[in-house]
């Protein structure tokens, strides 16, 4: 897969990782977008390192789907604790 192909990944897999993890994100929809596309890349990073499953060059692949869900879900909530405004401080 190319680059463009990871972005696009990444930005579909935001978009599933906010459908299942709803609610008000600080970022809005740009951040959630660029959660989505750094998931991705982190999701096949870690796939391929810790798991030792490396992802396929194929934009349909389970694994890839999986992995890139992952990693946005992974980041949005890393995100949403880091930097939510929903409890004091």
């Amino acid at each position: 897969m190319t680059i463009i192909g990871w972005i696009v990944l990444g930005l579909l897999a935001g978009v599933i990782a906010k459908i299942l993890m709803p609610g008000r994100d600080p970022g809005g929809l740009i951040g959630t977008t660029v959660i989505g596309i750094v998931g991705a890349f982190v999701g096949g990073w870690l796939s391929a390192r810790v798991l030792d499953r490396p992802i396929d060059a194929d934009f349909y692949d389970g694994a890839t789907w999986i992995s890139a869900i992952g990693g946005s879900l992974v980041l949005l909530i890393a995100y949403r604790i880091f930097f939510g405004h929903s409890r004091e401080r």
